[in-house]
C-alpha cells in the first residue's frame, strides 16, 4: 500500500494500538480520520495530532456507523483504508451473574459484530477505489483461547475467521485484506483488570505498530510479531498444553474477583 496517498479511517483511534497507528501512519503522510465514542479523548488526540479528522461513533450502534459512513464519505469521498480497531477485553467468571444478558456480549457487539458492520457499511465505498484496504485486528487469543477472558476470545477467533473469508470473497477486486494479529501489547485496554498481566510478557505497543506499517507497505495479508508466529505453531503442535497454560491465571483472577464483588469500592 502507498501509505502516504491513503485516506485513512481508524476507529477506536484514541488509545493504544489505535492512537499509535495515528501517530505513525500520520507520520507516512496519510490523511486520518479517527473515531471513538468519548468527544473529550477524541478532542485531546486532535490536540496531539492537529491533522487528524476527528468524528465521536460509537462501532457497537448501527445507527452511528451509518451517520459516520454519510458524514465520512461526503467530507472525504478520497478514502479507501478502514481499520478496524475499536475493541474491548474483559477478564469474566462464566459463574459470575451480576452481568446482564445484554452486558456479557459486550466485546462481541464491539471487537466482531462492529467490525462486520464496518465492513458492510463501507464496502460498496472502498470498492469503487483503484486501491483499497480493510484492516481488522484480531490478537494471538485467536490462536490460543484465553479461559480468563472467554468472551474476548470468541471474538477475536471471529475476527480472524471472518478476515480469511473476507479476503477469499475480495481477491479478485481493487480491495485488499489485512489482518492485523497482536500479542499481549502495554495499552489502557488492562487498566481495570483485577489481574494486571505481567508487563515483561507484554510488547510496547510502538514496535507493534511499526512492525504492523512495514506490513502495508510490503502487502503483508497477516501482520503479527515474531511471539504470534510461535504462538500459532504451537496452537497446532500441543493445543491442549498451550490452553492450560494459559488457564493458570483464572484461578488467581477468580478470586480477585469475588474479593472485588464481595468488597466493592
Amino acid at each position: 500500500m502507498d501509505l502516504k496517498n491513503c485516506t485513512i479511517l481508524v476507529t477506536g483511534g484514541t488509545s493504544g494500538i489505535g492512537l499509535e497507528l495515528v501517530k505513525q501512519l500520520s507520520e507516512q503522510g496519510s490523511t486520518i480520520i479517527v473515531t471513538g465514542r468519548k468527544q473529550e479523548a477524541l478532542n485531546e488526540t486532535k490536540k496531539r495530532f492537529p491533522k487528524i479528522h476527528v468524528f465521536q461513533s460509537d462501532v457497537s450502534d448501527p445507527q452511528d456507523i451509518e451517520h459516520l459512513y454519510e458524514k465520512v464519505t461526503q467530507q472525504f469521498p478520497d478514502l479507501n483504508m478502514i481499520v478496524n480497531n475499536a475493541g474491548e477485553m474483559r477478564l469474566i467468571d462464566v459463574l459470575d451473574a451480576s452481568k446482564d444478558l445484554e452486558n456479557i456480549t459486550r466485546e462481541i457487539d464491539i471487537n466482531l459484530t462492529g467490525t462486520i458492520r464496518m465492513v458492510h457499511q463501507f464496502l460498496p465505498h472502498l470498492i469503487r477505489k483503484p486501491t483499497a484496504a480493510i484492516v481488522n485486528v484480531s490478537s494471538a487469543i485467536a490462536f490460543m483461547p484465553y479461559s480468563t477472558a472467554p468472551v474476548y476470545s470468541a471474538s477475536k477467533a471471529g475476527v480472524h475467521a471472518y478476515s480469511q473469508a473476507l479476503r477469499l470473497q475480495l481477491n479478485k477486486t481493487s480491495v485488499k485484506v489485512f489482518e492485523l494479529v497482536p500479542p499481549g501489547v502495554n495499552t489502557n485496554l488492562q487498566n481495570d483488570w483485577v489481574l494486571p498481566p505481567n508487563p515483561r510478557q507484554m510488547m510496547d505497543v510502538d514496535k507493534l505498530v511499526s512492525i504492523v506499517i512495514k506490513g502495508l507497505l510490503n502487502d503483508t495479508p497477516e501482520i503479527k510479531p515474531f511471539l504470534v508466529n510461535v504462538i500459532k505453531f504451537l496452537s497446532r503442535l500441543m493445543p491442549n498444553q498451550l490452553m492450560k497454560l494459559g488457564h493458570r491465571e483464572f484461578e488467581k483472577f477468580k478470586q480477585l474477583n469475588k474479593k472485588t464483588i464481595n468488597n466493592p469500592v
